[in-house]
C-alpha cells in the first residue's frame, strides 16, 4: 500500500485571475496600433516618374504611333529607348529607327514630338534620335513578337 503525506497550511495564494477585455478596450488597443499607419497619406507615384499619370500618358501617346512598314506601334517595337518627364512638364524622348536609311527618318521623330506635346500636362517635348545602341529585333516586346508571328 502506498502512503500519503498530509501537510496542513494556514492559507493558499489564490491563482491569478484571467482578465477579459471588453470590445471597447480591444478596439481602443487596436486603434493605438493602427494610429500611425492610418495617419500616413497614400504615396502615389509622382506624375512625371515611371508609373505616374503624366509619364504613362506620354507612353500611351507614343503607343498610338505605328511603324508604316511593320504593323506594330513604335513603343512595343523597341524604338523608344527612354521617356523622361520633368515635374514642370518637359518631355525628353530618346528613340531610334530600325535602320538609318528608314523612309520615315525625317517624319517619325516629328510625329513623336507632335503627339507627346499634345498630351495634357506636357509643356514641351524634345525627341532625340540616337543610333547607339543600334536597333535589333531583340528589343521588341513579347506583344510585338506575338503580333508579328515571331513567338
Amino acid at each position: 500500500m502506498s502512503s500519503f503525506e498530509v501537510e496542513e497550511v494556514e492559507s493558499v495564494t489564490p491563482p491569478p485571475k484571467v482578465r477579459v477585455e471588453t470590445a471597447a478596450e480591444v478596439f481602443d488597443r487596436k486603434r493605438d496600433y493602427l494610429e500611425g499607419f492610418l495617419a500616413q497619406k497614400p504615396q502615389g507615384d509622382p506624375a512625371a516618374e515611371p508609373g505616374g499619370a503624366l509619364h504613362d500618358a506620354v507612353v500611351e501617346a507614343i503607343k498610338e504611333i505605328y511603324d508604316p512598314e511593320i504593323p506594330v506601334n513604335i513603343y512595343e517595337l523597341g524604338l523608344i529607348y527612354g521617356v523622361d518627364v520633368t515635374e514642370d512638364g518637359h518631355a525628353a524622348i530618346s528613340m531610334t529607327l530600325t535602320t538609318p536609311h528608314c523612309p520615315v527618318a525625317e517624319s517619325m521623330p516629328a510625329e513623336v514630338e507632335l503627339r507627346v506635346s499634345a498630351v495634357p500636362g506636357i509643356a514641351t517635348a524634345e525627341v532625340n534620335l540616337v543610333w547607339d545602341p543600334p536597333w535589333d529585333p531583340a528589343k521588341m516586346s513579347d506583344e510585338a513578337r506575338l503580333e508579328l508571328g515571331m513567338l
